[in-house]
């Protein structure tokens, strides 16, 4: 497979459920991705690290590289330390970061994750919840992706995933920064 590898297997979903199961408003918290972003209409989410926004002045949002957590982040330790840990072990800067509830019968649309910010980073799904498995595009090749796998996947085709199971699809999806790429990309943007 050309746009997508499983990273690993053996992540233990567990804890990551038990921590947003004991905040009552979790879903509820945040509803930019549904609100303003059209093919992600149905989809919750827990935003984990979002862009700077004093950094974006004169540029899109697409184009901003600079990153933070967001204040709810402090509510999801265990999330927090997983993506210091993984964005370690990958060598990389951490990026945005958001915790992704499909519902089942729900749609992602199928897009490209376009402007500079992608363009240099990959992009991760960490399966949380999904019984039958998350079934996710990209480009010409399809997937289904299982609870406790970890996967790189390829954003800058064209996108899409779609929750044929009859219960809520849990991910964690975050971008990680090359630290290769980390010291020309940050330069130009300070």
């Amino acid at each position: 497979m050309k746009y997508f590898r499983c990273i690993t297997s053996d992540v233990d979903p567990a804890p990551f459920l038990a921590e947003i199961a004991a905040i009552d408003d979790a879903w509820d918290a945040a509803t930019g991705r549904q609100d303003k972003i059209k093919v992600q209409r149905e989809a919750l989410s827990i935003p984990l690290r979002g862009l700077r926004k004093s950094a974006i002045g004169e540029r899109k949002r697409r184009d901003v590289h600079e990153s933070r957590w967001t204040t709810g982040s402090k509510r999801y330790p265990l999330a927090r330390q997983f993506l210091t840990d993984i964005a370690r072990a990958e060598y990389s800067l951490l990026s945005r970061a958001k915790i992704v509830c499909l519902p089942a019968g729900r749609r992602v649309y199928p897009h490209i994750d376009r402007g500079d910010y992608y363009k240099v980073r990959n992009r991760y799904h960490l399966v949380l919840r999904s019984a039958t498995g998350s079934w996710l595009k990209a480009g010409n090749e399809e997937v289904r992706m299982q609870e406790g796998e970890l996967w790189w996947f390829d954003n800058k085709q064209v996108h899409e995933a779609f929750n044929d199971g009859d219960q809520d699809r849990i991910h964690m999806i975050f971008d990680l920064l090359p630290a290769a790429k980390a010291e020309a990309v940050l330069s130009k943007v300070a």
